[in-house]
């Protein structure tokens, strides 16, 4: 079983004028091989909650708001799994006026960018894409469709794929990949490297789309 898990970090605003919009987004896929490491990944969330918060209902880790020291200590207990990070960050500025107003269409675009840079090896027996929950019921239909012509592609018509959309509360692995996704996006939008320092040797692909000039 080959696990995906896709989030985005900063906005899709393009109003430079009036609000004040982040100036990159970025979407990143965390990628774990094997049903056990998929556990481990869980259980790792679970125990740094645990440990370094507090067994709290509600309680979650999110790139935005977890101090660096507790995503040290989350990264001490996963970094012997086996994932890979993969992400795109995108230089909203520099995006066609013409496509500022069909966020949906430039989202799916990166998202699929992102997954095409994933090897999927001769073998795998199931790919299973969980997204955060944050798209309107059309939005996760044309996602999904757009999506799954692009990896049946490039897979074997009788690997199974499922796509789901979770909510981060419901799924821990949404909570990690979060994590190492605000990461990248800090790196672009704040110049704050600190934590992708830390687990930049899991990062198998990350580049800037419409550099700057």
């Amino acid at each position: 079983m080959l696990y995906l898990y896709l989030d985005e970090s900063g906005d899709l605003g393009f109003d430079f004028v009036n609000k004040k919009p982040s100036k990159y987004f970025t979407i990143c896929v965390m990628v774990i091989d094997g049903i056990e490491e998929n556990r481990r990944m869980s259980k790792f969330i679970k125990k740094t909650i645990y440990r370094r918060i507090g067994d709290q209902d509600g309680i979650e880790l999110k790139g935005s708001n977890t101090s660096i020291a507790i995503k040290k200590y989350f990264y001490e207990l996963c970094c012997k799994i086996d994932f890979k990070v993969f992400a795109i960050t995108l230089n909203k500025k520099r995006v066609y006026e013409r496509l500022t107003e069909d966020k949906e269409r430039v989202y799916n675009f990166i998202a699929r960018n992102v997954i095409d840079k994933i090897p999927i090896k001769e073998g795998v027996d199931r790919i299973n894409l969980v997204v955060d929950k944050s798209k309107s019921k059309p939005e996760i239909t044309d996602f999904n469709e757009y999506i799954m012509r692009a990896i049946k592609g490039r897979i074997d018509p009788g690997v199974p794929l499922d796509i789901e959309h979770h909510l981060s509360h419901e799924n821990k692995c949404i909570q990690a990949v979060d994590l190492f996704c605000w990461g990248i996006f800090r790196k672009y939008e704040k110049k704050d490297e600190e934590w992708f320092k830390i687990y930049h040797k899991k990062v198998r692909y990350e580049s800037l789309y419409l550099s700057h000039k």
